[in-house]
């Protein structure tokens, strides 16, 4: 059967990049994009977009039988530090989405199913180092909390009525081509852009927090990897651990100063600093690696090098 694919958050900062491979793969005419505004112009003028609001479940629906969709990429959430601004927004917002399209596939109108969890799942109990699959889980977030509750609902939709949902608990994401969306781990990505533009980054977070990290095209190609394997390969429906890197900002510093040997930076920690002191400092993912062959492919000197000079040439052109 042809894929026929809707991107649910498709102008966000995974979604937007995910959009542009999937068409490369599929064909534009195949991968629908859908938000909730014209947030990102660039991914509604390459291919068909549509005004969705995921929350509005008749909306969803309609949309999913215009199109024929057999395929959802549920990527729309309110991330980890606006998620605590907003907690019942949040809440309203991760959990609702979840629901309308794990319902949709009970009832048989969609085939599969992504829907990304993350490391804020874990919580201060939670092992540190080499944080295990299976292991405590009691997040301490908002945003945490709605990808434990949905993990759990996953599998038991799974279980319950056989439906074909995937995911993977990203790590803190990094990428050039958007802006921060409002995560914990997005200094990662801000830092790149003030040192280019100034020479120097005020960081949110102390220069030891040591953080799972990965590049964007390590994470859109794990997300492609685990939705193109064969289904009796995925043993695991809440949601897979996923690793790259773990680095902190003090190892970004280094990693930076040589491109840009000038480059200082001051630590003033603030609310975000507790948040990513109840995450993992590294995460074991050999079940990732053994179920479906995952394996990453940038170091932090690669990520940085590329950072910067992609970054460069946007500011250029």
């Amino acid at each position: 059967m042809k894929s026929k694919i809707l991107i649910i958050g498709a102008c966000g900062q995974i979604g937007s990049e995910l959009t542009y491979k999937l068409r490369e793969i599929h064909g534009h005419d195949n991968v629908i994009a859908s938000d909730i505004s014209y947030g990102n112009l660039d991914i509604v003028n390459s291919g068909i977009f549509e005004i969705l609001d995921a929350q509005d479940s008749t909306s969803l629906k309609v949309c999913i039988e215009k199109y024929e969709i057999n395929t959802v990429y549920l990527m729309a959430a309110m991330l980890s530090a606006t998620g605590e601004k907003f907690p019942m927004k949040a809440w309203d917002l991760n959990m609702s989405t979840l629901f309308n399209v794990l319902d949709l596939a009970k009832n048989g109108q969609i085939k599969k199913i992504f829907w990304p969890s993350s490391i804020a799942v874990f919580g201060p109990t939670t092992p540190k180092k080499e944080t295990p699959q299976y292991t405590i889980m009691e997040p301490s977030t908002v945003y945490g909390i709605t990808k434990q509750v949905g993990e759990r609902w996953c599998e038991y939709y799974f279980n319950k009525y056989g439906v074909d949902v995937r995911s993977i608990r990203y790590p803190g994401i990094i990428s050039w081509k958007t802006l921060p969306g409002g995560g914990t781990t997005d200094y990662a990505v801000d830092i790149y852009h003030k040192a280019l533009a100034d020479n120097h980054f005020n960081c949110f977070l102390s220069e030891n927090t040591e953080l799972p990290m990965m590049y964007m095209e390590d994470a859109i190609k794990a997300t492609i990897q685990i939705m193109e394997a064969p289904a009796s390969y995925i043993h695991i429906r809440s949601s897979y651990n996923l690793a790259a890197i773990s680095f902190t900002p003090k190892d970004m510093v280094h990693s930076i100063k040589k491109e840009l040997s000038g480059f200082t930076i001051e630590y003033n920690p603030d609310f975000r600093q507790e948040i990513a002191d109840s995450w993992p400092n590294t995460i074991d993912d050999s079940h990732a690696r053994k179920d479906w062959n995952w394996e990453h492919q940038f170091s932090l000197d690669d990520i940085t090098k590329d950072m910067l000079a992609n970054l460069s040439e946007k500011v250029k052109s």
